[in-house]
């Protein structure tokens, strides 16, 4: 019960929000076909490639250590993220309707 309860409140997303090391450096909208690469470290040298298609986005590559940011599976819906430890680097989904919405309902 407790499952299609949560699999119900699940909201589609509108943009992709992309942070490194916490501050947010790129947002793009979920419904265009983006295909980036996300370069990283003190020289640029380290690369996430986003992919966005078919308003869900994922992480086709990386040249982090332990690839688990390209095993996740594509995110679509407000608030799920993908995160690469090792590139601090985070993907997360956002909408309007959540930046505006208050932290806490009472």
């Amino acid at each position: 019960m407790a499952l299609l309860l949560f699999n119900l409140l699940k909201t589609q997303g509108d943009y992709v929000s992309v942070k490194i090391n916490g501050e947010e450096k790129y947002r793009y909208s979920l419904s265009e076909n983006v295909d980036t690469v996300i370069y990283t470290g003190e020289n640029n040298n380290q690369e996430n490639r986003l992919i966005i298609e078919n308003n869900q986005a994922y992480i086709i590559s990386a040249d982090c250590p332990d690839k688990i940011c390209v095993g996740h599976r594509p995110v679509s819906n407000v608030n799920e993220s993908i995160v690469c430890l090792p590139h601090k680097v985070v993907v997360e989904i956002v909408s309007d309707e959540a930046e505006n919405a208050p932290d806490v309902v009472v």
